[in-house]
């Protein structure tokens, strides 16, 4: 009698094992699966900010001769309104 319950106990035991071990391999499956889909999308973050960071110096470069052009723009207003006041 007793064998017979060692031998229950022993298959309920491989049973188990058994769904735990094939829980683990899913389980390592679906983690691997997330992983990559991290790495893709912290790349293209990554790209995303090299982009904004080029972008930023695009404007940064861009800037003072822009701010030129803008002294020379209101100068260039404030003489043709200053001339448009006169003739009237």
């Amino acid at each position: 009698m007793d064998s017979t319950w060692f031998e229950v106990l022993v298959i309920i035991l491989g049973v188990m094992l058994s769904i735990f071990l094939i829980l683990n391999i899913v389980l390592a499956v679906v983690l691997i699966k997330i992983g990559k889909s991290i790495k893709r999308i912290t790349d293209h973050a990554e790209h995303i900010a090299d982009t904004a960071d080029h972008v930023g110096d695009f404007f940064r470069a861009a800037a003072p001769p822009l701010a030129i052009l803008k002294i020379i723009a209101n100068i260039g207003e404030a003489i043709q309104n200053k001339t448009g006041k006169k003739s009237k």
